[in-house]
């Protein structure tokens, strides 16, 4: 059985980075979603995506 590319394409790479958790997501409570939007978000300031 073959296996099937990741959906969507995507390849992201954290490899170098300094920044700690509460530098990306703040230091109160958020929801899943929020982390998600939050995380995207700072995946394309740094272009750290390629598909």
């Amino acid at each position: 059985m073959a296996t099937k590319p990741a959906f969507g394409g995507y390849c992201i790479s954290f490899k170098g980075r300094k920044e700690t958790v509460e530098e990306v997501f703040g230091s109160g409570k958020i929801a899943p979603s929020e982390m998600t939007k939050r995380i995207w978000a700072y995946v394309k300031k740094h272009k750290l995506s390629s598909k």
